[in-house]
C-alpha cells in the first residue's frame, strides 16, 4: 500500500491487486494512511495455485485492473 501511494504522490497512476482475503486490511491500512487507492481483488488462497491457475486468475482480473488505472 506505501508503494501505490508513493507511485501516486510522483503523478503515476497505480492500483493493488491482493487477494480478497485481505480486502478488509487493505480498506484499514489506506485509511490509516489516509488514502483511497484503487484495489482490485482476487479469489484466495493464490500460495498454492499452480502456473495456470496463476494465469487465470491474472487474466480473469485484467480488465478490472486496465478500468481502474484509465482516467474517468
Amino acid at each position: 500500500m506505501h508503494d501505490i501511494v508513493e507511485l501516486e504522490k510522483r503523478g503515476l497512476v497505480a492500483v493493488y491487486v491482493a487477494s480478497d482475503a485481505f480486502q478488509e486490511a487493505g480498506r484499514l491500512q489506506a485509511r490509516a494512511l489516509g488514502y483511497d487507492p484503487a484495489a482490485v481483488f482476487v479469489p484466495h488462497p493464490i500460495q498454492d495455485r499452480t502456473d495456470e491457475e496463476m494465469r487465470n486468475l491474472a487474466a480473469n482480473a485484467l480488465e478490472d485492473i486496465i478500468k481502474a488505472v484509465q482516467p474517468e
